[in-house]
């Protein structure tokens, strides 16, 4: 019987990985051509189904009879016809059963194959556009000559920023309509160059062009002799294919950990889908940001032989050399090449699409390859003006606005620059249990001012404290104050040695009180939609209850399930200066440093009680006179 994987939080297939459908047309002599994905974006009536359809027909890559058929058609119905026609034309084909994808269209020049995506244009089918071009390489941006630069213009030009779209050209279309004027052309040239700047994008060519007529499309025009570059077929064989995700630098994001239980199997998988590069078996690696370190043992995936070597569009489990704990979220990577940056700060350009404004000073949900964390905005330098040619200082970005954004993230996250590596450089941002925005990331910020510590310090300003002193209630009381973080994964027994340890201190006078968070809550909170979001709060709440209680000086037990190494700092920062204490029941999944105690699971509670009170004796909080 094959061994079932027993997953640590939820089931996942562990098939090959396929890193994107893609339909070349069939041929016979030239199998291994090369081909590119470009996108064709513009406002809506721009002429973008008009340039696809004439690239189609001046390509000959129509099936046979299909230009003769729609043109007769349009003459039966006493229409005149146009190239627009061609591609619903085809997509009725599609309705019929004939393979030729709705969203794409496909033709060939002389030098490759070309996979043609042509987004919807309309403001409110943004988030289609993306989801569409997301695999692009190549863009044509088309602007209608007679109504001139038009904001949409403006947000998919940002777009192809946000995609890491390198190649992409801006098409004049429709200079039939402006007498073919070159000062028209030159004039949108100038204003959506300067618009372009600003954010970043240098296109290949600008190309003026009447698609209806083939002006500059597969051939250049008579009719704009002034014209000297390139058409939009030579323009799209002059784009340089990208370097392929395999000979990238390898990135991993963590899906999940799973363990085998059945038939003596002890396996423990990391899985995941490489993103870029490739990874052999013997190779060290690194998981990030947590920094553990390790070795790969194998290559796992279902119904195969034995592979050596992993690569970019594999959806893959590995085990390790030595067993260690980390979480789904961390980026695996090759200890041989360059590293993921690593910071709870960064700066990032973000598209925004929510239906409330993105706001300075609120914590959303940032979602980057597999990981899911709060994310504060700590400022917005600046706003892209969509509907003029400037930016301008808000404390908000309104809705399909463009934001140069600082974030903050609750600990630290694993990313790379967009630029260098898209897939593990761009985001989203949930607001509300939606998508609301996207971004890409500028560069990483590292200074030693943090939100959790400027909520600290204005947290202290304005209270007036009470003269009565910590030492002068440890005298009284008989102990100092702590915070007792007793933690573990669930039913390890840490809740009964939890409440063991307040009534035997409670026996003994102290001034004591257990907390704990609940398994129910912390599940739920896991669970919600919301899960980071709810995890969050819960923890701020507590750390800033911890302070108050220990400020007053009592000792504070608490009982938390399945939290990590800066989960338990904030706990700790939150109750700063009062002192915390860590005891662990279980296996230790945390940093050395950061435990006090450990325990072994479902440990006896009384002699757990005693160690903690040694611990607390040790730790100055009780007088030698109380070891039990």
């Amino acid at each position: 019987m094959t061994p079932q994987p027993t997953p640590e939080r939820q089931p996942m297939n562990l098939t090959k990985g396929n890193s994107g459908e893609r339909f070349i047309p069939e041929r016979k002599s030239d199998d291994f051509r090369e081909a590119m994905n470009v996108v064709i974006v513009g406002h809506v009536d721009h002429g973008k189904s008009s340039l696809v359809g004439r690239l189609l027909a001046d390509t000959g890559s129509l099936p046979e009879g299909k230009l003769e058929a729609v043109k007769a058609q349009c003459l039966r119905n006493a229409k005149p016809f146009e190239y627009a026609f061609l591609l619903d034309a085809l997509k009725d084909e599609q309705a019929q059963g004939i393979t030729i994808d709705t969203a794409r269209t496909f033709f060939k020049s002389a030098k490759r194959d070309y996979i043609i995506i042509d987004a919807p244009g309309h403001i409110e089918f943004l988030k289609n556009m993306i989801s569409g071009a997301a695999r692009a390489e190549a863009a044509l941006l088309v602007i209608d000559a007679h109504e001139g630069i038009r904001e949409n213009s403006k947000r998919h030009g940002y777009m192809m920023r946000f995609l890491g779209i390198k190649n992409m050209a801006v098409c004049v279309n429709k200079m039939d309509l402006v007498g073919y004027d070159q000062k028209v052309f030159q004039q949108i040239k100038t204003d959506y160059s300067k618009f372009l700047d600003e954010i970043g994008l240098k296109p290949t060519e600008f190309i003026p062009l009447a698609a209806v007529y083939g002006d500059n499309i597969a051939v250049g025009s008579a009719r704009m002799p002034w014209y000297k570059g390139h058409s939009v077929l030579g323009v799209l064989d002059a784009f340089v294919k990208q370097v392929s995700a395999k000979n990238q630098v390898f990135r991993m994001p963590v899906q999940d950990i799973y363990k085998f239980t059945e038939s003596g199997d002890e396996r423990r998988i990391v899985a995941g889908r490489i993103e870029s590069g490739t990874v052999r078996e013997g190779e060290e690696i690194v998981f990030l940001p947590s920094g553990k370190k390790n070795r790969i043992k194998t290559i796992e995936y279902f119904n195969g032989p034995k592979r050596l070597e992993a690569l970019a569009g594999q959806s893959i489990g590995f085990t390790m050399e030595t067993e260690i704990y980390i979480r789904p979220g961390e980026i695996m990577a090759k200890m041989a090449q360059r590293l993921p940056q690593v910071s709870n700060k960064f700066k990032a350009n973000v598209f925004w699409m929510g239906k409330q404004p993105l706001i300075k000073n609120k914590i959303y949900k940032l979602k980057i390859a597999t990981l899911q964390v709060p994310v504060l905005v700590a400022e917005i330098v600046h706003v892209l003006n969509a509907a003029q040619l400037d930016t301008v200082q808000k404390e908000h970005v309104d809705r399909h606005e463009v934001g140069e954004v600082l974030f903050e993230t609750l600990k630290p996250v694993a990313f790379d620059l967009a630029s260098e590596i898209a897939t593990t450089g761009r985001f989203v941002l949930v607001d509300n249990y939606e998508i609301s925005g996207g971004g890409i990331i500028l560069a990483p910020v590292f200074d030693s001012q943090n939100a959790l510590r400027q909520h600290i310090q204005k947290r202290e300003y304005g209270w007036e404290r009470s003269h009565i002193t910590p030492d002068m209630r440890g005298q009284k009381y008989g102990h100092k104050s702590a915070l007792i973080i007793v933690t573990g994964k669930i039913d390890t027994g840490k809740q009964r040695i939890a409440k063991a340890l307040e009534e035997q201190l409670f026996n003994l006078e102290k001034h004591v009180y257990f907390l704990g968070i609940s398994n129910r809550l912390a599940m739920a909170a896991q669970d919600s939609k919301d899960k980071t979001l709810g995890k969050y709060e819960m923890l701020l709440q507590l750390g800033e209850l911890s302070h108050l209680m220990t400020d007053a000086g009592l000792i504070l037990i608490t009982s938390i399930t399945d939290i990590d190494d800066y989960e338990l700092k904030m706990l700790k920062e939150l109750n700063y200066p009062n002192r915390s204490f860590v005891v662990n029941v279980g296996a230790n999944r945390f940093n050395a440093e950061e435990v006090d105690l450990n325990l072994p699971e479902n440990h006896e509670p009384e002699a757990a009680v005693r160690q903690i009170v040694e611990l607390l004796v040790k730790g100055l909080v009780l007088d030698p006179e109380y070891m039990i």
